[in-house]
Parts: structure tokens; C-alpha cells; sequence
């Protein structure tokens, strides 16, 4: 008895270069420690749009979230 013919599972995603791509937005990378490397370089490219998303909602509130950081003294960072 003969299985049918399956098709071939679709490839892996191609992981993301998140470390590449953090800098390339702005992210100053060189300051991580090798854990925080680490644990960024293992973020999945889900992980990586919600990141870069707040990001960017920072950078659009600007002036109010860096007048809260410094009344709060960067408290919520």
C-alpha cells in the first residue's frame, strides 16, 4: 500500500535580522549587553513589529512622554 503524494511543508520563515533592523531604526544597539543581545536577537518578527510599533507611538507623543519622563525621573523606562 502507497501513501499518496503530500505536499512539501512550506519553509521555515527566514528568522529576521532584529539587531540589524533595530539599528537601522534608530535602536543603539551597541550599548546592549551580550544577554540583552541575546535575548533580542531571538525575537520573533511579531515580537519585532510590536517593538518598533511602540517606537514609533513614542517618537509620535513626543514633548508629553518626555515631559512625564522627566517628571516621573524616567521612572516608567
Amino acid at each position: 500500500m502507497t501513501e499518496p503524494d503530500r505536499p512539501a511543508p512550506d519553509p521555515a520563515p527566514e528568522a529576521p535580522d532584529v539587531l540589524g533592523e533595530l539599528r537601522a531604526q534608530g535602536f543603539d544597539v551597541a550599548a546592549l549587553t551580550e544577554d540583552q543581545r541575546t535575548l533580542i536577537h531571538g525575537l520573533s518578527v511579531d515580537e519585532l513589529a510590536l517593538l518598533l510599533d511602540i517606537k514609533a507611538r513614542l517618537e509620535d507623543a513626543g514633548d508629553e512622554v518626555h515631559a512625564h519622563s522627566e517628571i516621573a525621573g524616567g521612572a516608567l523606562f
